[in-house]
């Protein structure tokens, strides 16, 4: 009697499957449609870009009166696209930021907060650690486009840069945590 009411589950998909399978396909269907790692041509008027891209996720304004439009896309938060424009409006340059390259370029005891908006563009995540007296910036990303890792910025009380941290992502370790591998 109890195999007959378990016979029909045995059937049915678990719910983590559908809900894998609905998250890729949902994943592909919208990186398909944004095209955020298409080059975009040098010269292309700013409302165009957006009209292609959507509304981006912060304006940061430069010298004058040049600006940059983030992007923060990909699966994960692991993307972050800045479009630079002059000051007529003209699409200058076009990139994913959250590089190696990028993480190198923020020079510590000398960078702002707005010098690390400006180069990778606003955090996925921020912590305070009081004891240290340091602000954390996270960033998830790609390393060398394969490792999963995660890019800290710490800042002092005065918003100057006094150390950057790569390591891990544990979104994708989670039975380690954050500080898992000490403790092993």
């Amino acid at each position: 009697m109890r195999l007959k009411y378990l016979a029909p589950l045995r059937h049915r998909p678990p719910p983590a499957r559908i809900l894998s399978a609905g998250c890729l396909a949902a994943c592909l269907l919208l990186s398909g449609c944004a095209g955020f790692d298409t080059p975009q041509a040098v010269g292309t008027p700013e409302s165009e870009l957006v009209a292609r891209l959507g509304q981006p996720t912060a304006r940061y304004p430069l010298a004058h009166g040049e600006h940059l439009l983030e992007y923060r896309r990909g699966p994960w938060g692991q993307q972050t696209y800045m479009a630079r424009f002059d000051a007529d409006g003209r699409l200058e340059s076009y990139e994913q930021v959250l590089t190696m390259e990028k993480f190198g370029s923020i020079r510590i005891d000398h960078d702002t907060k707005e010098d690390v908006l400006r180069t990778i563009g606003a955090p996925s995540e921020t912590a305070y650690f009081p004891r240290m007296r340091r602000e954390a910036w996270s960033y998830p990303y790609k390393e060398s486009n394969v490792w999963n890792s995660l890019m800290s910025v710490y800042f002092d009380d005065a918003g100057i840069v006094r150390k950057l941290e790569n390591g891990p992502d544990p979104k994708f370790d989670p039975g380690r945590g954050r500080f898992g591998w000490i403790l092993r």
